[in-house]
């Protein structure tokens, strides 16, 4: 007891010291005042059952439980671990459990990746709006993304994964790809307004889109003939990183090119009139 507080204190012997419960009692340990005390006066020493090692952490007390997992993924295992343990269990006051290792590594990893998303989002729209200059441009381009990762889903589902670390590298890999080939259809569009004074019509978006799609096939086919190794390694050893990352770009690649030929010019048609003339106003006056 120090005034108002009180801590635990964890006290260690020599062999010789340990000989019986007499000589840990008259131990002698000193007081803030400078006086020097057995530790029978302060304490309670007696010879009882424990554990043969006690770990601490923190200045605290801790017991180790482990477990490998095989079969199922971490993640929904510790969920069904967490949710037994809050039905069944009932811990003593003063005791908590946290949930260690791999999975608390596979949480901090995530939680980072996340971060780094939001800044990667926000790196690219700043980008975008640097070149375009419009907002409704830029949502058009981003767009996109959402259409990837669809197929990156049903790729997950359809393959009996999950999401892990390794997809969520993934999934940001593949809104670079995205993006990438809305802008080559848009930047076409404002192209053919521009350099042949084609009007913001039906005509003008079929004639860009037809003509973009063979360089946006030819960039998906390349990137997923390069994966396609990868997609079907599953289960060997060495590829367990490897594998989920290469099947949510090729499900994100399949979706995004699919839709990308259709949702893309019909979006610029409806919404893109006004930005793209605004747009082309701009680079008239720089001009």
């Amino acid at each position: 007891l120090e005034g108002q507080r009180t801590f635990d204190l964890l006290v260690r012997f020599d062999d010789p010291s340990r000989s019986s419960l007499e000589a840990i009692r008259g131990a002698l340990i000193d007081t803030p005042s400078g006086a020097r005390v057995p530790l029978s006066a302060v304490a309670l020493v007696e010879e009882s059952h424990g554990p043969n090692v006690i770990q601490h952490e923190n200045v605290q007390r801790r017991i180790v439980v482990s477990a490998n997992v095989s079969g199922r993924d971490l993640g929904h295992v510790v969920q069904d671990i967490q949710g037994r343990m809050a039905a069944n269990v009932k811990l003593p006051t003063g005791y908590f459990i946290t949930y260690g290792g791999q999975f608390e590594s596979q949480q901090s990893a995530t939680r980072l990746i996340g971060i780094l998303s939001l800044f990667s989002l926000a790196a690219m729209f700043l980008v975008l709006y640097a070149h375009f200059r419009q907002v409704p441009i830029v949502l058009q381009i981003l767009l996109n993304i959402p259409l990837s990762f669809i197929g990156s889903v049903v790729a997950i589902f359809l393959t009996g994964g999950t999401f892990s670390v390794a997809s969520m590298v993934g999934f940001i890999t593949l809104t670079g790809i995205a993006s990438r080939n809305t802008i080559m259809m848009i930047s076409h569009y404002l192209h053919l307004m521009r350099e042949e004074g084609e009007a913001f019509d039906v005509h003008m978006v079929v004639r860009g889109s037809l003509e973009r799609l063979v360089p946006v096939m030819m960039t998906a086919l390349t990137a997923g003939m390069a994966l396609v190794p990868l997609v079907l390694s599953k289960g060997e050893p060495g590829k367990e990183i490897l594998y989920p990352v290469a099947t949510v770009i090729v499900g994100g690649l399949i979706s995004s090119t699919l839709l990308n030929t259709i949702v893309t010019p019909a979006v610029f048609y409806r919404f893109g009139r006004r930005s793209a003339e605004k747009y082309l106003a701009g680079d008239s006056e720089q001009a």
